[in-house]
């Protein structure tokens, strides 16, 4: 279950990153949203990530932000498959209380 959390948080941070700058909202679900703490705490490993994928510009995470019925968690797993990563729809299944963490930036 680990290795499934931490490749979902993989492909949302990849993918968020390679839509930098389009304001698009996107949300993890819960599971794999502890899967990108986990990622995001290895501070070192994640600015080299955001280094190598993002454009040289760190992805910030701004927590607690008000959870919404707004279909962005689903919509984030569409685009995670449109750009070619295989999402693992039970890990995405809790999406309708989810929301954005900080809609409409390059935050996380």
């Amino acid at each position: 279950m680990a290795a499934r959390v931490l490749d979902q948080a993989y492909a949302y941070l990849l993918t968020a990153m390679g839509h930098r700058g389009e304001a698009l909202g996107l949300a993890p679900s819960t599971l794999v949203d502890i899967g990108v703490h986990t990622v995001i705490l290895d501070t070192v490993a994640y600015a080299e990530l955001c280094a190598q994928h993002n454009g040289g510009h760190f992805l910030h995470h701004v927590p607690e932000v008000e959870f919404k019925d707004d279909g962005s968690v689903m919509r984030t797993a569409h685009l995670i498959a449109a750009d070619g990563w295989e999402v693992d729809v039970p890990l995405w299944a809790d999406a309708a209380p989810c929301g954005p963490c900080h809609p409409g930036s390059d935050s996380h």
